[in-house]
């Protein structure tokens, strides 16, 4: 057992959040990134309850310091500098680090290892690994054996206050094991992070979880398997505590984090409480959603979120072929339901994003260009965002794999649902799986659609013009001239040369350098034109004379023989048999309907 080194009265609790590596081995880093962390804010919030209740003793001083290397850059060597000039011991937690994450976390623990500072990783790498493999995966054995502390499971009630202690006495075990024990979240600290934080991300967006867990079966979920299917929800006071603390410090807009705020049984409860703050006292706060294709419905569900300030939703679409949905456990997407969601969102006035997962069993490149068609010209979606079929650790997908051995890539940077890391199930070979990714990116985002998209939110009365067009640009940017998926981007992208990946040489700065900042010229050149050329759709939508009058079949209202003119249920075997599902629902609830009125009558 390691003694403790430094002043016991001074205790220096680090959180760092990593990012990950680039294809040239560069962590991926912005001036202003795109989403926050919502882990770092949940372990602030926790660390700082801990700090509240001097866990430590009361005459230890705690001192919390916390980076998203997303937007911030972290330096080992400074962090280690500053523990040794203002003395104390000290922990460093590396937090909430996702299997594409890892290897950048280890990377980054070496450096404190070698000073002799004790370090702990948790996320849901580790996470999903204990909860679905028979024995820990090599990588995790090795970083164990460098002297890294795991920690697996979620930190509530109280369970970091263990950590810390452990870690001031130089007593960290190997291993914090919880996940057989989710806890509540009823009345823990909420998410927190200070305003210099919140300020380097895009729009000063802030983050908060109000539940965990998700009810459904996706074999491609990690989320499933490391937070449960039952849902743990915070109450109506905790996300009213949230708000205020931020909207104190002048944050006003949230990403509500849960896989699918839809299940989430105090739903009702949560939005009326925003609601009683936004409308009673004219607070002009908004939110981000992620729910299922059934949100629609939950009676007033929608009316209610978009009072309380949703704006943005993210749907988990998946796919439009049946066959898919259900070869991944995903039965409870209904493509039948698919454009009455949508249009109830857009009739809300929501930015609609929704996810598309490539790689199938019945994917061929040839069928996901159709299926791209098809979406482009029947559902009013404004941002569609795609993901590589990815067995992560920690679904199911993954441990079948595993147990098979079949082949997957043994580099988890690329665990990212941006890169290939398996072989298509079906017959659709690595280079046109490869090929079919990039097709589908660049076959949504054609000017002409973004010119559709465009005129959709300018015909809509609730629609906002120019923050669709920013959203859009956003993604659009992204995968023109950065080569990283949209939800890693940011703005102004940052690379410092001695931060490469361990393993890859040390570029030469007559190299680096004037790659670097040429490149960055050139994008914001390139960044130039494709803003002008779209703002100049943006104001001709505006301006068009037929600007309220304009439609198109994904926003048209529906009409009685949609179900048999629409190739969404027409281009598939099994789309065809979803159409047939439905017939016969609607037939056996008419009969019902009839059967019920009958003995009503007699």
């Amino acid at each position: 057992m390691a003694r403790p080194q430094g002043d016991p009265a001074l205790f220096h609790f680090v959180m760092i959040k990593p990012t990950h590596y680039d294809d040239d081995g560069y962590p991926i880093q912005w001036f202003r990134s795109a989403i926050p962390s919502n882990t770092l804010a949940c372990l602030n919030a926790l660390a700082e309850d801990a700090r509240g209740r001097a866990v430590l003793g009361d005459g230890v001083e705690m001192r919390l310091h916390t980076y998203d290397e997303t937007n911030r850059r972290v330096r080992p060597d400074r962090i280690i500098q500053m523990i040794r000039e203002q003395g104390g011991r000290a922990l460093i937690g590396l937090v909430g680090v996702q299997s594409n994450q890892f290897p950048r976390a280890v990377d980054l623990a070496r450096p404190f290892l070698a000073a002799g500072l004790p370090v702990c990783i948790g996320g849901f790498h580790v996470s999903g690994c204990i909860a679905m493999l028979p024995e820990l995966p090599d990588d995790i054995k090795a970083a164990q054996a460098m002297g890294i502390s795991f920690f697996a499971g979620e930190a509530e009630e109280r369970r970091l206050d263990d950590v810390l202690r452990d870690a001031y006495a130089g007593a960290l075990k190997p291993l914090y094991n919880y996940m057989d024990d989710l806890p509540a979240l009823a009345g823990e600290p909420p998410p927190f992070l200070p305003k210099q934080h919140v300020r380097r991300t895009s729009g000063s967006l802030s983050s908060i979880d109000l539940g965990r867990g998700c009810p459904y079966q996706c074999s491609f979920c990690t989320i499933i398997n490391v937070q449960g299917r039952k849902s743990r929800i915070r109450s109506a006071d905790d996300l009213e505590k949230i708000v205020r603390e931020n909207v104190a410090q002048g944050i006003k807009r949230f990403f509500i984090t849960d896989d699918n705020f839809a299940r989430n049984k105090d739903w009702e409860a949560l939005f009326d409480r925003m609601i009683a703050i936004k409308e009673g006292e004219g607070l002009n706060i908004g939110f981000t959603i992620q729910v299922d294709t059934l949100c629609h419905k939950i009676p007033g569900f929608i009316e209610k979120a978009t009072r309380a300030g949703v704006r943005r939703v993210f749907i988990g679409l998946e796919n439009i072929n049946p066959d898919n949905l259900i070869a991944a456990k995903k039965r409870q997407n209904k493509i039948t339901e698919y454009r009455e969601m949508l249009q109830m969102w857009r009739n809300h006035g929501a930015i609609t994003y929704a996810g598309y997962i490539l790689g199938f069993p019945a994917d061929t490149k040839a069928s996901i260009l159709r299926d791209v068609e098809i979406i482009k010209r029947e559902l009013p979606i404004d941002i569609l965002e795609f993901f590589f079929l990815t067995p992560l650790p920690g679904s199911e997908d993954h441990k079948t794999l595993a147990a098979k051995g079949i082949w997957m890539d043994p580099d988890m940077n690329k665990y990212d649902l941006n890169h290939r890391v398996s072989h298509h199930s079906g017959a659709m070979p690595d280079a046109e799986w490869e090929e079919a990714y990039r097709a589908a990116w660049h076959a949504f985002y054609t000017p002409e659609h973004i010119n559709t998209i465009l005129r959709r939110t300018c015909a809509n009365k609730l629609g906002r013009p120019s923050t669709t067009l920013s959203t859009i640009l956003w993604f659009y940017l992204m995968i023109l001239f950065e080569g990283v998926h949209p939800l890693e981007g940011g703005a102004l992208r940052l690379k410092k040369r001695r931060d490469r990946r361990a393993g890859l040489p040390l570029e030469s700065r007559f190299t680096f350098y004037p790659r670097y900042w040429i490149g960055t010229a050139v994008k914001a050149v390139q960044y130039a034109r494709v803003y002008l050329r779209c703002k100049a759709m943006l104001d001709a939508a505006l301006k068009a004379d037929d600007r309220w009058a304009y439609t198109d079949l994904a926003i048209a209202p529906p009409k009685a023989d949609e179900f048999e003119a629409l190739d969404l249920y027409h281009a598939t075997t099994g789309g065809e048999q979803a159409l047939a599902r439905k017939a016969r629902d609607e037939a056996i609830r008419a009969r019902t309907q009839v059967h019920e009125a009958v003995v009503a009558a007699e």
